[in-house]
């Protein structure tokens, strides 16, 4: 995209770009959004409780953060009752899928990224078939 400099008025598309670029980032510049990130990188759906557990954080967090990572297109999510599951968004942006596959090879063996995993892990093991809640 061309930066096209009107009488000193940057172009609308060059200020939307812009704007979707700054949130990007700004999405990126939370540890617990990126420990979500690395969580949900592997294609898998969770539950907000499934990642509560993974995260050790209580449920409004986690749903927060899940919710600006959706608003910012890293996610997408699913209702099934009272709980939202989510996944990483299908069709993600190639700017996202190229920070995230920055994101995850720089955190994914980081000591708290593999806690969060055995935490997931375990959860998910002893959760077997029940529902979520």
């Amino acid at each position: 995209m061309a930066l096209r400099n009107v009488d000193g008025l940057f172009s609308l598309e060059y200020l939307a770009a812009m704007q979707t670029t700054v949130e990007m980032f700004k999405s990126l510049a939370d540890e617990t959004r990126l420990r979500l990130l690395v969580l949900l990188q592997g294609g898998n759906e969770y539950c907000v409780c499934d990642l509560m557990q993974a995260l050790d954080m209580p449920q409004s967090t986690v749903s927060r953060h899940l919710a600006y990572l959706k608003r910012n297109g890293w996610l997408q999510g699913r209702r099934e009752g009272v709980w939202m599951h989510y996944s990483l968004h299908t069709a993600m942006e190639a700017l996202l899928q190229a920070q995230l596959l920055l994101v995850v090879s720089k955190l994914a063996d980081s000591a708290q990224c593999r806690t969060d995993r055995q935490r997931l892990a375990a959860h998910l093991q002893n959760k077997g078939a029940h529902t979520c809640g």
